[in-house]
């Protein structure tokens, strides 16, 4: 890795470091997206030349866009998007130098609404998703097992070395880098500060209320995990204000909140490529991090230990963070690799990750090693399915597992094949 003389003393290396070197090899520039505090402009930091932070000195960057361009390559712009027209800019500058590769690091903690003047960048600019750090980036996993090695049938067994405590601990600790270097008294001080920031500075300025920001947060809190419908956000408002927001209020405000990178949707999957199923079936709905669900909720780690339900819940909101960190990082993997399987027998399965090839693996989540069994049929059956399928050219998944919160050890049932792997070992 061929990190800058900038890089962080104590910066922790992220699996989507290589990937930004590949990048900033091929392409006029890259833009690092997600969440705020998620390390993006760390992570830039360790491969630029040079840093211009929009953000700090945004009246000079309004006045002459042009300036946040000056400094060595790459060149690194924090937050471009408080300056919307500082990405055009960039844009022809790489046109102008024939698409010479590794000028430009651009990171946004959020999507400025579509302008009809601000090109794609596409063949410019390559973009990157970054989210809060998985388990294998914080210690908390060994790795041990490699989600690219189970597509290539290699696979060792692995020891689990975590309890359901340190589960709680690290479901409402989060991902968040600054948590990982040093030790806070009060880690939920860290969330509680990034929802301040949301509701009651970026939701404004996108004229939105912050309390209703925070009325619909509270809602979809409650439904992590859920493809819950409008009806029920607006009902769970109106329990609180006694006054339900029109559908079209919501949607608008579920808009803000994933141009934020705050929320994540994973997609509906069925077999056959051109499946309208995939276009039909509701989104499940996750936070960025999983500790944004318990501050919202106003839980901690001893009280979710009490609260099975919430917990199961939570533990697959972390199962899904991590498997997308993982999954990004697949070489053959494209924007919805990862997705969900749910159809009208009721067959749900918590993961589906689809690689261009066409090689597909079905994953169930569970809390524990006591619903390994009912997993491992939920998986047979949906492999049956899509075998019996004739509309599926790929019938044949590459690898079943079940995934767990709390497990004993990685291993491979003799029976059927299906892997069992604790979350805390897994890794990219």
């Amino acid at each position: 890795m061929r990190y800058s003389k900038f890089k962080p003393e104590t910066y922790i290396p992220r699996i989507i470091d290589s990937q930004v070197q590949v990048l900033l090899d091929t392409f006029g520039g890259i833009e690092l997206c997600g969440p705020r505090w998620s390390g993006k402009s760390w992570t830039a930091q360790s491969f630029g030349e040079s840093v211009t932070r929009v953000d700090e000195s945004e009246q000079i960057y309004m006045d002459d866009p042009q300036l946040a361009l000056v400094g060595d390559t790459p060149h690194v712009i924090d937050e471009w998007q408080d300056i919307p027209a500082i990405w055009n800019i960039v844009r022809h500058r790489i046109d102008d130098s024939a698409n010479k590769p590794g000028q430009f690091i651009l990171t946004g903690s959020s999507t400025p609404p579509e302008d009809e003047k601000r090109h794609s960048g596409a063949g410019r600019i390559a973009r990157l998703r970054m989210h809060t750090m998985s388990l294998a980036e914080t210690g908390d996993s060994t790795g041990a097992v490699s989600l690219l090695g189970l597509f290539e049938d290699s696979f060792q067994p692995a020891q689990s070395h975590i309890d359901l405590t340190d589960l709680a601990n690290i479901v409402c600790r989060g991902g968040w880098p600054a948590l990982q270097t040093k030790k806070l008294a009060d880690p939920r001080a860290v969330t509680d500060e990034y929802l301040n920031a949301l509701f009651d500075v970026s939701m404004p300025r996108a004229g939105k209320s912050p309390l209703l920001s925070r009325r619909i947060a509270a809602s979809l809190a409650r439904n992590v995990a859920t493809s819950a419908t409008l009806g029920t956000v607006r009902d769970d408002i109106a329990a609180f204000d006694n006054i339900a927001p029109v559908d079209g209020t919501i949607s608008s405000y579920l808009e803000e909140f994933r141009r934020n990178y705050f929320i994540e949707e994973l997609s509906g999957w069925d077999a056959p490529i051109r499946s309208k199923s995939r276009l039909r079936t509701k989104p499940k709905r996750y936070f960025c991090d999983t500790s944004l669900v318990a501050s919202l909720l106003g839980v901690d780690s001893s009280r979710l230990l009490k609260d099975g339900q919430l917990f199961g819940l939570l533990i697959e909101s972390l199962c899904i963070h991590d498997l997308s960190v993982y999954v990004s990082a697949l070489p053959k993997s494209y924007g919805g690799s990862l997705r969900y399987y749910a159809d009208a027998d009721g067959l749900e399965v918590d993961a589906i990750i689809e690689l261009m090839d066409g090689r597909w693996a079905a994953i169930e989540i569970k809390m524990g090693e006591s619903k390994v069994e009912d997993a491992a049929a939920n998986l047979i059956r949906v492999a049956r399915k899509v075998a019996a399928n004739p509309a599926a050219r790929n019938p044949k998944p590459s690898f079943m597992a079940v995934l767990l919160g709390k497990g004993t050890m990685a291993r491979r049932r003799r029976s059927d094949g299906i892997y069992v792997i604790p979350i805390d070992t897994l890794g990219a």
